[in-house]
C-alpha cells in the first residue's frame, strides 16, 4: 500500500507542476479554445492540459518500476512501457486534434494505432460473460478486435464527458479510485498478489486526475483537451482489461461464500457504472439532434450537466459536484455490492441513492447563467 501511495503522490505532484507549463505552452502555440456566445469563461482557455497528465503518468510508471514491491515483477515492467508508448501515441493524436481539428478518419486511425500497441503487448480481453452465468472464451482474433474497440470507445467516451470544467478529470478519478478499491480489497480477501498492472494503472490515473483538477476545476485555467481525455480513457480501459485477465472466473464462480460470478464481472461493469450517465446522455443527445434534423454531434445546451445548471438551478460548480456525486455513488456502490453482497450493503447503497436524488433535485435554485458548450465530441 505504501508504494501505491508513493506512486499516487508522485503522479499527482508532477501533473500539478506541469499544469502551468502546459498552459503556457498551449497559449504560445495557439492551442486555445475561442470564446463563444454561450461560454462561461471571460478569456480564451488553453487546451493542452493532457500534456501535463502525460508527464505525470510517465513519472508515476517510471517510479513504480523502480520500487522493490511493484517493480519486482517483469509483467508489470513490461506492461508499464507498453502503456506509456500507447499513451504517448494517443495523447499525440489528441494534441494534434486540439491544434488543427483532425478529420474523423485520421483521428480514428491514430486511436487504432494506440489500441493496437496495447493489444499486441497482451492487454486483451480473454473472456466475456454470458447471460446464463457462464463465460465465453474468445479466440485471439475476437480478443484483439473486442479489446481494441473497447479502448477506442472508452477514449472517445471520456472525451465526450469533458463538458464542464473539471467534469471529465473528476469522474475518471472517481472511477479509478473505485477500481483501485475493488482490485486491492479483492486481492486481500482472496490472498492474491497485490502487485498487479491493473491496480497500478488505477493509482496512476487517480493521481493524474488529482494533480490536474486544481488547474481544471471551475474556473478552469487549462482544459484537459482531446490529448488528456483520450489518454485517460485508454488507461482506464487498460486497467479494466488487465484486471479481467488477472481474475479467474471459474475460481470466482466456485467460491464457497458467494457462489457468484459478480466479483469477476465487476471489472467489466465498473466502467459502465462510472460513465453510465454520460453514455445515457450521449444516446439521448444523438436521438434528440437526429429528430431535429441536426448533426448528431452538434453542440447544444441540453446535456445532463447543462440541465442541472440551467433548469434545476445548480451553479457551474454545483452541476459538476452533482455529477461527481452520481459517478462516485454508481462506482463505489457497484464495488460495495460486488464485494459484500448483503442486505445491509444494498440498503446503504439504496439510502445513498435517495440522498443523491434529494441533493440533485431539492437544493435551493440559483439564477441560471450561460454555461460552456460541451467540448467533447
Amino acid at each position: 500500500m505504501r508504494e501505491y501511495l508513493l506512486v499516487l503522490l508522485v503522479t499527482a505532484a508532477v501533473t500539478y507542476l506541469l499544469g502551468g507549463a502546459a498552459r503556457r505552452f498551449a497559449a504560445r502555440i495557439g492551442a486555445i479554445k475561442p470564446i463563444s456566445d454561450r461560454d462561461v469563461h471571460a478569456a480564451p482557455i488553453p487546451r493542452l492540459g493532457g500534456l501535463a497528465v502525460l508527464g505525470g503518468v510517465v513519472a508515476g510508471f517510471v517510479v513504480a518500476t523502480q520500487l522493490p514491491f511493484l517493480g519486482m515483477l517483469p509483467e508489470i515492467r513490461g506492461d508499464a512501457w507498453s502503456l506509456l508508448l500507447a499513451g504517448a501515441v494517443i495523447a499525440f493524436v489528441g494534441a494534434v486534434d486540439d491544434l488543427v481539428q483532425l478529420d474523423a478518419i485520421t483521428r480514428l486511425a491514430g486511436q487504432t494505432v494506440a489500441a493496437g500497441i496495447l493489444v499486441v503487448s497482451g492487454v486483451q480481453l480473454n473472456w466475456l460473460p454470458l447471460p446464463n452465468g457462464t463465460t465465453l472464451s474468445l479466440s485471439p482474433a475476437q480478443s484483439a478486435i473486442i479489446s481494441a474497440v473497447a479502448i477506442i470507445a472508452m477514449a472517445n467516451a471520456v472525451n465526450f464527458v469533458d463538458g464542464l470544467d473539471g467534469l471529465a478529470a473528476g469522474v475518471v478519478g472517481l472511477g479509478a479510485a473505485a477500481f483501485f478499491s475493488y482490485s486491492y480489497l479483492l486481492a486481500v480477501d482472496r490472498s492474491l498478489n497485490r502487485a498487479t498492472t491493473a491496480t497500478l494503472v488505477t493509482v496512476v490515473v487517480a493521481g493524474a486526475c488529482l494533480g490536474f483538477l486544481p488547474h481544471n476545476f471551475f474556473p478552469a485555467r487549462v482544459f484537459l483537451g482531446d490529448s488528456g481525455a483520450y489518454l485517460l480513457g485508454l488507461l482506464l480501459t487498460a486497467s479494466t482489461i488487465s484486471l479481467t485477465g488477472w481474475l479467474d472466473p471459474s475460481v470466482m464462480a466456485t467460491d464457497g461464500v458467494r457462489q457468484s460470478l459478480l466479483p469477476a464481472l465487476l471489472p467489466l461493469i465498473l466502467p459502465i457504472a462510472v460513465l453510465a450517465l454520460p453514455f445515457i446522455d450521449l444516446v439521448l443527445a444523438v436521438i434528440r439532434r437526429t429528430k431535429a434534423g441536426r448533426h448528431p454531434f452538434d453542440a447544444d445546451q441540453k446535456h445532463l450537466h447543462h440541465r442541472l445548471h440551467l433548469e434545476l438551478g445548480h451553479s457551474h460548480r454545483g452541476a459538476v459536484l452533482v455529477m461527481y456525486l452520481w459517478a462516485g455513488l454508481l462506482a463505489f456502490g457497484v464495488v460495495a455490492v460486488g464485494l459484500w453482497a448483503t442486505w445491509l450493503t444494498v440498503s446503504v447503497v439504496a439510502c445513498a441513492v435517495v440522498v443523491a436524488i434529494a441533493v440533485t433535485a431539492m437544493l435551493p435554485k440559483r439564477r441560471a447563467v450561460p454555461v460552456a458548450v460541451t467540448r467533447g465530441r
